[in-house]
């Protein structure tokens, strides 16, 4: 029979940092959580931790435990909420952040529609282009777009999105269409919050420098700055594709189309995944798909 003494006192130290707080957390004395932890230690031969007066560190053996324990209590927790939500109506906070463009496009729409579904919901969301912390702003979810970076987030795909090089029928006719990655040194390249556009080359990923005389950290102001023959974008399909269908706007070098990027519901990995955040994620999925 697995002896589950200091397990939670242990994982309540590892994810603080702190005996302290553990304790607090697991409305325990401070004493009773040593205890524990001195207990499992001995029981397990092993050190968990590192202590000094200032701070706790986990060993390398207590992260590896901690990985197991944290999932073994992860599936009881599940259990739990699966048990006691099965019959009821998602409702409570859902505190979300996306990118202010797509998020005021694409996610508030279906964040409405979602709220219209289960009314008991309060939506707490905030657009944004920074990168927030989810844990210390208390967010449930995120949504980010293109390559992931912060790997201590647990990530779903809920869609895909297209790189497009293009510019206005009226530009190409005066300055000519690039055929080759290396001729964009001739073209004014209308700059959005990176001075490299990503292709691809021979089978790899290349990203290539580019310069011009127009920078916005808007992809609607570089559409409409493309659409006025002002110079050659490099812009997500949910900006120029309905012009590029339209005529409006002109595809190039789609020999060299970058590989498609992912658009992500992100959440603390450390935050059990809540049957409405859950939800919420498949509602996403399955609209943006």
């Amino acid at each position: 029979m697995f002896n589950w003494e200091g397990v939670t006192e242990f994982v309540a130290v590892a994810e603080t940092g702190s005996f302290t707080t553990a304790a607090k957390r697991l409305e325990i004395s401070v004493a009773q959580v040593s205890r524990q932890i001195s207990a499992l230690e001995s029981r397990l031969a092993t050190k968990l931790f590192y202590r000094t007066t200032r701070k706790v560190t986990v060993t390398e053996a207590g992260q590896v435990y901690y990985q197991h324990c944290r999932q073994v209590l992860d599936g009881l927790e599940e259990a739990e909420r699966t048990l006691t939500n099965m019959q009821r109506t998602p409702r409570g906070k859902l505190k979300i952040t996306a990118p202010t463009t797509y998020g005021e496009n694409r996610i508030a729409p279906l964040l409405n529609d979602f709220i219209r579904l289960y009314p008991d919901l309060e939506l707490d969301c905030h657009f944004t282009n920074q990168k927030v912390d989810l844990i210390d702003n208390g967010y449930d979810l995120a949504i980010r777009l293109g390559k992931l970076e912060d790997s201590s987030l647990m990530a779903k795909r809920l869609a895909s999105r297209r790189q497009y090089v293009c510019a206005s029928p009226a530009y190409l006719a005066a300055n000519g269409e690039p055929h080759l990655l290396s001729e964009l040194e001739q073209h004014n390249c209308l700059r959005g919050t990176l001075e490299y556009w990503r292709f691809q080359e021979g089978g790899q990923e290349r990203n290539v420098k580019v310069s011009g005389n127009i920078h916005f950290n808007s992809g609607q102001s570089l559409t409409d700055a493309a659409l006025k023959g002002l110079g050659i974008a490099q812009l997500p399909d949910y900006y120029v594709k309905e012009h590029i269908n339209a005529g409006t706007l002109v595809e190039v070098l789609t020999n060299h189309q970058p590989a498609d990027e992912g658009i992500w519901a992100l959440y603390p990995q450390n935050r059990h995944l809540s049957p409405k955040v859950r939800m919420l994620v498949d509602f996403l999925a399955e609209q943006l798909d």
